[in-house]
């Protein structure tokens, strides 16, 4: 210990301020390199962050679709597709078909015709410049 003591004595100031700024610059260098892992890092997180949301949106919709498939093959969807959609009925059922009376005739519905305004040229650039004159205050 002692010799590296000496030999460090025997340096020039010259030498010393070359060492120094050696080891600054190593220090900066690996500076910049924790920067960069730091800002590497930090954006892995984020991406990471993004994954498990999407992730938990895929298990999401997984489970949805699954209780559909089950849904879908089970007796009740099938019973109740034949009946509501194809309008099928079982054995002992008592159908009713709906009919409208024989005396029905449709009225037909009137549908207002909006009136048609027709105005001088006078009048729209009045209403133009000037404001409308049927506004009240």
């Amino acid at each position: 210990m002692s010799k590296l003591w000496e030999k460090i004595k025997k340096f020039n100031w010259l030498d010393r301020n070359l060492i120094t700024i050696i080891v600054i610059v190593v220090l900066v260098f690996l500076m910049m390199d924790f920067n960069n892992r730091m800002t590497t890092m930090i954006r892995l997180n984020n991406e990471e962050a993004g994954l498990q949301t999407r992730i938990a949106e895929l298990e999401a919709t997984q489970v949805k679709l699954e209780d559909q498939i089950a849904y879908a093959t089970s007796e009740i969807a099938l019973e109740e597709w034949a009946r509501e959609s194809n309008r099928m009925i079982e054995e002992g059922d008592h159908p009713i078909i709906l009919l409208q009376p024989g005396d029905y005739k449709p009225q037909p519905t009137h549908t207002a015709q909006p009136e048609t305004v027709t105005r001088s040229r006078l009048d729209i650039w009045k209403e133009l410049l000037f404001g409308s004159s049927d506004a009240k205050p």
